[in-house]
């Protein structure tokens, strides 16, 4: 029983991780806390270590339907690197309610990214590429810092402001994204495992359905616009974070 739900989080990790170009982080960290009762921090650092499985089978995915800009990819990530564990040692050191709030408040931001993402799409800025190389960086250091804190691969932060600075497509900043998601998620898991925060024994249940979820969730990516079920996914969102806000110190489970 335990083996087939793992796997049932893994696979619906993957699946909007790959249909999405996200790490997944925002639905397996409430089914990790919620069913399989793990701490907070500790469902940060096995979030982190299912970003490396789902990005490498989502770009892998992507990368077959020529979707990634690898020149991106290539600037966002060493900086993403460096400040992971940064962020992971700052997630450690937080109680563990004021580390849910901040995950609600994560979550209820990534909702507003997602409905003004196909806006943010569409004005994308004709900068030079001094500008974008600094930008790039910049936004690498900012992702890798949020990923290792909240335990997310940082693809909402990443995807918007890869249309926006470089006029990428929405499959190819998706499929970018999920390329930084390797390193970085593996950086911030190696700093959370060395915190106590990362549970091996739930990888050979949870890895096969991330690598299932997240191929058919790439396949299926670049067949559906995905409208329908962003605004489903943004609704399950805003739920979660709503409830993660509400989180108090004498109340730490949700």
């Amino acid at each position: 029983m335990a083996f087939l739900l793992n796997f049932l989080i893994g696979f619906l990790s993957g699946f909007f991780g790959g249909l999405l170009g996200i790490g997944g982080g925002i639905m397996i960290i409430p089914m990790l806390v919620k069913f399989r009762k793990l701490e907070q921090k500790q469902a940060h650092g096995n979030s982190l270590l299912a970003q490396v499985f789902i990005g490498l089978t989502g770009a892998i995915t992507y990368a077959l339907k020529g979707s990634i800009d690898l020149v991106a990819s290539l600037l966002i990530a060493p900086a993403a690197m460096v400040t992971a564990s940064f962020g992971a040692h700052y997630a450690h050191i937080l109680p563990e309610w004021k580390l849910k709030r901040f995950f609600g408040g994560f979550i209820i931001s990534v909702s507003v990214a997602l409905l003004l993402q196909s806006y943010l799409v569409q004005q994308h800025l004709n900068a030079v590429f001094l500008i974008k190389f600094i930008v790039l960086l910049l936004i690498g250091a900012f992702t890798g810092f949020l990923s290792g804190m909240m335990g997310v691969g940082g693809a909402f932060i990443m995807i918007p402001a890869m249309a926006l600075f470089l006029g990428l497509d929405q499959h190819t900043a998706q499929g970018s994204a999920l390329v930084v998601m390797v390193p970085v998620g593996f950086v911030g898991a190696l700093a959370h495992r060395r915190l106590g925060n990362v549970d091996a024994s739930l990888l050979p249940s949870l890895v096969p359905g991330l690598l299932i979820g997240a191929y058919m969730g790439g396949g299926l990516a670049h067949l559906l616009s995905g409208g329908t079920l962003r605004a489903i996914f943004t609704s399950l969102l805003v739920f979660t974070g709503i409830r993660y806000l509400m989180a108090t110190p004498k109340r730490n489970r949700i």
